[in-house]
Order: C-alpha cells, then structure tokens, then sequence
C-alpha cells in the first residue's frame, strides 16, 4: 500500500529543513510538521542561533565604534544607544531567513502542516492542529527533529519580566546597567560578552567548578583575561536561594550561597538572565507507543545513521543530545535522509568545529594540548598573538591568541584553537589540514594576504617549527621532510 509521503518529519530546525532539502533531491516527498504557529525554522532562526547572533554583530560594531573613537562625555553604549534601534536590526534578520526558509520550501515542492505531531505507528503520524482538529499522514520513514529546550530553576520564577530566559532576552527594550547570569553554558558566556559590550555591568553565578571546562587550558586562561578587561565578575561553585524584588532601592537582588563556605551573598541588579540545563522534546510525541528507545535524560538514541532502534524511524538535532548545534543539525539531517533514501554508509566526521560566538570568539577543532599528551603524542605547540598581527592592530583586536597542536616527529596538525576576532571562521582553515591528516609544513609553505587575521596560522607555525629546531632537529631536515 503506498505512503502518503517518503518521509514525514517533525521539527522544522536546521536537522528537519536540511533532511527535507535532500528528501527533494532525491525527487521524494517530504512533509514537514512544524507546533509553532508563528514560524517556521525552529529554535534555530527565531529564539537561538541566528537573533543571538544579529545582536552580537550589533554589539561588536558599537564596542569597535567606541574603541576606535571613544567618546569625549565617556558616555557608556547603552546611554549613546537605543536597544529598539538594535532589535530592529535583529528583526530584518529574521525576517530576511523567514522569508528564505519559506522559499527553499515552497521551490523545493516541500509540504508543510502546522500542528502537533504524535507517532502512531512506525509510518504514521498524527497531527493535531491548534483548532482541535486532527488528520494522519503515513510515509515509509519518519525523522524526529523536534529539538530541545531550557529547564526551569526551582528556586525562583522566569517571568520574563524582571527574570529572563534565552527567548525573552532576544526582545528586551533597553539596555540594562545591570545583570546578573545564572548558569554558564556557552550561550550565558555568549550573552554576557555581548551585554558587557552595551556598557552593562555582568555578574556570573556558576554552580559548577568551573566554565567552558572542554577548552584548551591555555586558551581558557587567555579568555578569562579577557572577561577580566570586561569586568564581568564570575563566581563559581554557587547555589542561588532567592530572587526578588526590592522596592524601596527599586531593583532586583539575588540571593545566592558559595557551596564550599556557605557564605552568604545579595547582589543588586535590573535584570536576571537564566540558562538551564538542556533537556530534549521527546515527551509526548509517541515514542513510547513504538517502542524507540531513549536514555535517562529523554534523549533520543541513534547509531552512526541516525537511525534509532525502530528501522523506519530516525532523529537527529537536538533531540539526540551531543553536540548540540546547529551546523552539526545540518548535516545530520542531510546524512540521515541519505541514509534513508541512497547512501547508507554516509557519516559525519568525527572531528567537527566548535564555535562561541562570544565578544570575541572562540573556536576549536581537534585535540587540546592535554588530550594530545594524554593520547601519547609527543607534543609540540605553535602560539601566535593577536597582538602582533597588524591586521589587529588596524582593526582595534588586540586581545586573542592561536594555538597550533601538533606532532613533533611527523608535524601532523592535531588540534587547532583560536581566541579573538573571526575566531569561528578562521577554524575551517585548520579544519581542512586535519581532515586531510596535513603537516604543519602546509603553512610554511603557502603565502597568505597581508594584513589578515589567517596569517597568524603562519606564524603560529614557524613559533612551533622553531622550537622542533631548538630541540636538536636540524632546521633544513625539518623543511625538507615532506
């Protein structure tokens, strides 16, 4: 009996547009059930990757103005600065990706049902329209790309008023002088660099050990120097009691505890921003009805083609966990419908990018320094500085470091991590020479524009080379050892 379509996917993020982009091209049907209302594009275009990101293009060229130029009153950003000014600019974005999405959909003859989609069987899904009223499609395969979400604190309220959350944030009408963060995964880091940026005064409460714990030591430390000259105060190992209002200094305190000392502290600010721990889309969508299997968390479980232990029935994005993000969604929504429909040993690389988009950013690919000892490689390391780039210099970033992780034998490219300006693209280049198992030799060896940020790869190089040659390696073996 045939299918009403080839596959039907729930979800429209970067995993369910691209898995229906490659359905097309392979002249298959696709459907796409998206809950939302309002858009399509999922977390990913309208309240996550792309609205972060158009503030942060906004923040980083007025921190660049007032660097470059100053101001004679030293007015901060935020007294300069309109943030309606900046949300309309966030906005046209949206608008302009909105518009984008709609189009590859519609030239691309991809169906799309807004409602809420629920598994009934391995080939069929239900969909339940806001209006209550409810229609089954059924295809030969079905992804699962319904993405994941923030949990809530248990000790105060996110009213999206006074407390915020990575949504409500995206339409604040000023500019706060003061916010205080709870958590610290990579978009609180992101958020406050950007808001340090505005002329905001931030203050971090991590409940961990510490932040960013996967980064190279070394470049960690550089960015913690950085977050110093921003004056963002961090305080680790924290448990946050209570949040409420002040009327009489008419502002906001949190109350919060050093979990080692018990000491207790109350902080003043005009706005809480909380991050949760991420926690997938799984519940209520039938996966329980079929028998797909999940872990403890709710994530879904999926072998090397995103298929999980349902053969019909795939997931990838979000909903199956690590890495979280959104350029790893894409290609595992593509693979998974290659996988579905012509290709099925396609896989992903295992070594992939990873990016913040933090004021500045930060980039890795690669083993760090400790992981590449850890694995028996005699280690050396190539550095270069922002600092002595002149392309830094011209451009007022200074503040950044390279980090070129290599083996000292073969001077096989083992990792490559970059703090400071362009950071997350200025990875691809490394990127390329490690998919490609290239020697360090591939930079000495080719010319770069000058002034660019992508000749402190160079550099970086040469600072590891010479200190290969300073270890009694004869410089010309070195050069000639191809």
């Amino acid at each position: 009996m045939s299918k009403d379509y080839d596959v039907i996917i729930l979800g429209s993020g970067p995993s369910g547009f691209s898995c229906a982009m490659q359905t097309a091209k392979f002249d298959k049907k696709a459907l796409i059930v998206e809950s939302n209302e309002e858009y399509l594009g999922g977390a990913w275009i309208n309240a996550g990757t792309v609205p972060s990101k158009a503030l942060r293009e906004t923040a980083t060229n007025i921190y660049k103005y007032n660097a470059q130029f100053g101001d004679a009153d030293e007015k901060k950003p935020y007294e300069q600065f309109r943030m309606r000014d900046v949300l309309k600019y966030k906005d046209r974005v949206l608008a302009s990706e909105n518009s984008e999405i709609k189009d590859n959909l519609i030239k691309n003859e991809v169906d799309t049902a807004l409602g809420f989609g629920r598994i009934i069987d391995p080939h069929t899904v239900e969909i339940k329209s806001e209006d209550g009223t409810v229609k089954t499609c059924t295809a030969d395969y079905i992804l699962v790309s319904t993405g994941a979400r923030s949990t809530q604190p248990e000790e105060f309220h996110v009213d999206h008023s006074r407390v915020l959350d990575n949504r409500s944030i995206l339409d604040i009408h000023y500019i706060p002088k003061r916010l205080v963060i709870v958590g610290t995964n990579v978009q609180a880091i992101e958020f406050a660099t950007i808001f340090s940026a505005l002329g905001t005064r931030v203050t971090i409460l991590n409940g961990q050990d510490d932040y960013l714990v996967f980064l190279d030591r070394e470049v960690k430390n550089e960015f913690a120097g950085i977050l110093e000259d921003f004056r963002i105060n961090i305080f680790n190992r924290t448990r946050v009691l209570q949040v409420g209002e002040n009327p009489l200094r008419n502002c906001t305190e949190v109350k919060f505890e050093e979990k080692d000392t018990g000491k207790m502290h109350v902080v003043e600010t005009e706005q809480v921003l909380y991050f949760g721990e991420r926690i997938p889309n799984s519940a209520n969508i039938g996966l329980e009805d079929v028998g797909i299997e999940t872990d403890e968390k709710g994530f879904v479980n999926v072998d090397q083609n995103y298929r999980t232990n349902v053969p019909s029935i795939f997931a990838a994005g979000d909903v199956i966990g690590y890495p979280g993000l959104a350029s790893a969604s894409f290609s595992q929504g593509r693979i998974a419908s290659c996988n579905m429909f012509e290709a099925s040993s396609l896989e992903i690389e295992s070594v992939i990018p990873y990016g913040i988009y933090s004021i500045p950013e930060i980039a890795s690919i690669g083993l760090t320094e400790a992981e590449a000892r850890q694995q028996d490689h005699d280690v050396t390391i190539g550095r270069a500085y922002y600092r002595n780039l002149t392309k830094a210099n011209i451009a007022k970033n200074q503040r950044g470091m390279f980090k070129l992780v290599f083996d000292t034998k073969t001077l096989r490219l083992l990792g490559v991590h970059i703090v400071g300006e362009g950071a997350c693209d200025l990875i691809h280049i490394g990127q390329a020479v490690i998919r490609f198992q290239g020697s360090v030799r591939y930079f000495l060896d080719t010319v770069h524009n000058y002034p660019t940020y992508s000749e402190a790869y160079r550099i970086a190089a040469f600072n590891g080379i010479n200190r290969v040659y300073k270890s009694g390696v004869k410089y010309k073996n070195i050069l000639e050892n191809r």
